[in-house]
């Protein structure tokens, strides 16, 4: 019986602590804020990016969600897609299940959504004088 080859010959799972940086950082999280979203200890997390250590698979498929990408796009197998991106996992969740609700219900959606950036934009400001 052969065997399927799911990776290229030179490709290993010690390569993933790069991506994971370069992900991160492109997504503006910070080490301790993606080891709080996997509930690991920070210094966990660091190791990995890092190199000293390797997540098992299903924190890797774990990871590939809080930073919005495939495994594939993880594994640098393929680039990473261009659609916009939320860095909030749990928004971007919630995101996907907007296109459900009813047209009504969208349109209130974006009446508090919009409310809620216009009061963040008056906060900056008036933080700024």
């Amino acid at each position: 019986m052969s065997q399927v080859q799911l990776f290229p010959p030179d490709w290993d799972m010690a390569d993933i602590h790069e991506r994971l940086r370069e992900l991160r950082t492109a997504r503006k999280l910070t080490q301790a804020r993606v080891a709080e979203l996997l509930g690991i200890s920070p210094r966990v997390y660091t190791r990995w990016e890092s190199g000293g250590a390797t997540p098992l698979f299903g924190t890797v498929v774990k990871l590939a969600d809080i930073l919005g990408v495939t495994l594939d796009e993880l594994a640098g197998r393929k680039d990473v897609s261009s659609q916009a991106l939320i860095r909030n996992p749990e928004l971007n969740r919630l995101c996907g299940k907007v296109d459900q609700l009813s047209d009504e219900d969208q349109k209130a959606l974006l009446v508090v959504l919009d409310s809620l950036v216009k009061r963040s934009r008056v906060s900056q400001v008036m933080a700024e004088v």
